[in-house]
């Protein structure tokens, strides 16, 4: 009899979890506000979920498109404002520039180095 009690409370966190996440990730929900539905989710066990999962519960109406890409390399606005093949050759100009002023101090300091040698 215990087994079954805590298989049944185990049962009813479960539920009680899913259906409080589901409230809090939708977007809408049906026939009350977002805030009751928390509030019968958490105040009345066991039902209150079941009542959610069934009344509450957005409808699916197939796949939803996703609102906005994943990551900035799915995104074909954000591909285009960077420039492309132009931006690229600037910043390959530009750190052939840093690299050639490098490699003239390098040398200035050699020379400063041997000149100070006996």
């Amino acid at each position: 009899m215990v087994r079954l009690f805590i298989l049944l409370a185990g049962a009813a966190l479960v539920l009680l979890v899913l259906a409080l996440i589901s409230v809090l990730s939708a977007e809408r929900v049906r026939n009350a506000p977002r805030a009751v539905w928390i509030l019968v989710v958490l105040l009345v066990p066991i039902a209150g979920p079941i009542i959610y999962l069934f009344a509450g519960r957005p409808i699916d109406r197939g796949a939803r498109p996703s609102r906005r890409p994943a990551s900035p390399d799915d995104d074909p606005d954000f591909l285009r404002s960077m420039g492309g093949d132009e931006q690229s050759r600037r910043d390959r100009e530009l750190l052939a520039q840093w690299e050639r002023e490098i490699h003239q101090e390098r040398e200035i300091h050699q020379d400063d180095e041997q000149q100070d040698r006996p």
